[in-house]
């Protein structure tokens, strides 16, 4: 059988576009991010879900809880695999400072190679996020599967099911409260919904 798949990137914070959050702590919704969150939770209120779980990260969480607010029962499961990328040394830089270094812009056109200093390459978090997705397809076949996690993670977990190398993540967006759904069943697995946004 085939497990659905709902890959939700978190709401909006107050550092969304200005600097590199990474898995710093501490680092709430913002006021529009709460605004998303809850506008989010409101259209997936009547659509069953059967587990969500979270990246360990604040906002990751927070969104997680206000879906978890509309459903009477379900709990919030942290989930390492989940987890933002680790960004290393780049971790809580503004980004018109890291434009200036030569290891990001390498970051931003060869991600299927780069490193970020100190952190985590791309396709080793593609690995361990895909890894869990599928075990979780396997173990929970039929079910329907809430995933909060964080942009990139998404776009790598996209990317290895279109078979799209690395370097291209920046070809399509995942904004902030969106949903991107996947089917994922022992006879592999297939995009069926990217970036929806709740309005």
């Amino acid at each position: 059988m085939t497990a659905s798949i709902l890959l939700i990137r978190h709401a909006a914070h107050s550092h969304l576009g200005s600097i590199l959050s990474g898995r710093t702590p501490g680092i709430a919704l913002s006021e529009t991010g709460r605004t998303q969150a809850d506008l989010l939770a409101g259209a997936l209120a009547n659509e069953p879900i059967d587990c969500l779980q979270s990246s360990p990260v604040q906002r990751a969480c927070e969104t997680a809880a206000a879906i978890a607010a509309r459903h009477p029962g379900l709990a919030v499961e942290p989930c390492t695999a989940l987890d933002e990328l680790d960004f290393g040394d780049w971790s809580g830089r503004a980004f018109t400072e890291l434009a200036g270094d030569a290891r990001w812009s390498g970051w931003n056109t060869q991600r299927s190679t780069a490193r970020a200093p100190g952190g985590e390459s791309m396709a080793e978090a593609q690995e361990r996020a895909w890894a869990h997705v599928q075990a979780m397809a396997a173990a929970r076949p039929g079910a329907r599967i809430a995933m909060v996690s964080h942009c990139d993670v998404i776009r790598a977990l996209v990317a290895r099911v279109l078979d799209l190398s690395l370097d291209h993540l920046l070809r399509f967006d995942i904004d902030p409260a969106s949903v991107t759904r996947l089917a994922v069943g022992p006879w592999g697995a297939k995009l069926t919904r990217l970036n929806e946004v709740c309005q």
